[in-house]
């Protein structure tokens, strides 16, 4: 399999001389209810006329539910999640990683998503009282610090703007336990699989039709947006590797760790 290693840090901090400059950071609490929730509960909404709400509820999260749900929950447990860790799932959607991770995690969860629908079907597929499941308005992960083992973004990243991609990381950091992990997934123009889906968003665009956000991130940027937040890079898959016996994810992966 192909592993894509980052050069050793020494060697990224002196190709990104100077130093990043200190962020300051704005309290969640003054950012409005986004344009980007306002966006997906209309697209959720859209579903659910076409389809019964079961269906709407997976459909609206792309399909292969059950398929891609294992596939997440053995790629977290290949990056180190166990049983009785913490785990906070970030874009929880409609439950296709709660579903198979129910019978797995005893730990602690926390899965939150800007649709109050999909939020809701997570919650009942998972069936686990004993979980968190929340709505939220804006950019912000609802938990104290230093809390979680573990922090998940699947297909979410993918679909915001670099900008807040660096703020979810940075929340994300904040939440984290010292040795705790990030494993995330997005889009990049080295997979050659991931061009279809820039050429249907260029279509899109040119039609002026109203859609989700489809955004590539570079590895260079991942590896300045970790130096900024203090985080260390420990792995980056390319997307059409397999890393599972369950099968392919298709988006690329990178595992960040906060140093212990």
């Amino acid at each position: 399999m192909r592993k894509f290693e980052f050069h050793p840090r020494r060697a990224w901090r002196a190709l990104w001389s100077p130093s990043p400059p200190p962020i300051v950071d704005a309290p969640a609490a003054e950012m409005p209810a986004s344009e980007l929730k306002a966006a997906y509960v209309a697209f959720v909404d859209q579903i659910k006329t076409e389809l019964p709400h079961e269906a709407a509820m997976e459909q609206a999260i792309g399909a292969g539910f059950d398929e891609f749900g294992r596939i997440q929950l053995a790629l977290l447990r290949r990056f180190g999640l166990r049983p009785e860790d913490y785990l906070i799932d970030v874009g929880c959607g409609s439950g296709r990683l709660a579903k198979p991770l129910a019978s797995y995690l005893t730990g602690p969860y926390l899965g939150f998503d800007l649709v109050p629908d999909l939020v809701d079907h997570a919650r009942k597929v998972a069936a686990r009282p004993d979980w968190r499941f929340e709505v939220i308005d804006h950019i912000a992960i609802p938990e104290a610090d230093g809390r979680a083992d573990m922090v998940c973004f699947f297909s979410v990243l993918t679909h915001l703007l670099h900008e807040q991609s660096f703020w979810y990381l940075q929340e994300a950091s904040r939440v984290l336990k010292p040795g705790g992990k990030i494993v995330f997934s997005f889009l990049e123009f080295l997979e050659p699989g991931h061009m279809p889906i820039f050429w249907a968003t260029v279509r899109t665009a040119k039609a002026r039709a109203p859609a989700p956000l489809n955004v590539f991130i570079d590895r260079q940027g991942i590896r300045r947006w970790a130096d900024a937040i203090g985080l260390e890079v420990r792995e980056v898959w390319i997307g059409g590797e397999q890393l599972v016996p369950e099968g392919i994810l298709g988006q690329s992966l990178c595992v960040l760790e906060k140093p212990a």
